[in-house]
This record gives structure tokens, C-alpha cells and sequence, in this order.
């Protein structure tokens, strides 16, 4: 199996770094602009950004955790 040149503190950081920027990105734009309406349409792309920087915030987070389990179970 063909190992990943990146760190897996790295991979680790970079995922929660944009679960964290997703948050603060949500808070800013609602204080900024009193847009906490999830079901307006008047915002859709914010919750857009916010919703894609989770997403990939998560996916890094689970796919990090899978990788740690199976070098664990490999020892």
C-alpha cells in the first residue's frame, strides 16, 4: 500500500481548522448581518460555504480516525 508523504498531525489540523473556520465563518456573517435564518433564501450561500468547509472538516476528521485505527490494529 502506497504510504502518504503528509503527517497525520497535519491531516488532523488542516480538518479542524476548517471545522473551526466554518464555525466562525457562521458566527461573523450572523452577527455581521443578522442572517440567522437558516430557511431564507436571501442566504443560501453562505450556508453553502459553511455547509462544504464542514463537510470536508469532517470527512478529514473521520478518514483520519479510520487510518489511526487500522495502523493500530496493524501493530
Amino acid at each position: 500500500m502506497v504510504e502518504s508523504k503528509l503527517p497525520m498531525r497535519f491531516i488532523l489540523i488542516l480538518s479542524l481548522l476548517l471545522i473551526v473556520t466554518a464555525i466562525a465563518f457562521w458566527v461573523v456573517w450572523g452577527v455581521t448581518y443578522d442572517g440567522w435564518n437558516i430557511f431564507s433564501s436571501t442566504y443560501m450561500g453562505v450556508y453553502a460555504i459553511v455547509v462544504t468547509l464542514l463537510a470536508f472538516g469532517l470527512l478529514g476528521l473521520a478518514l483520519f480516525k479510520l487510518k489511526s485505527k487500522t495502523e493500530v490494529a496493524k501493530k
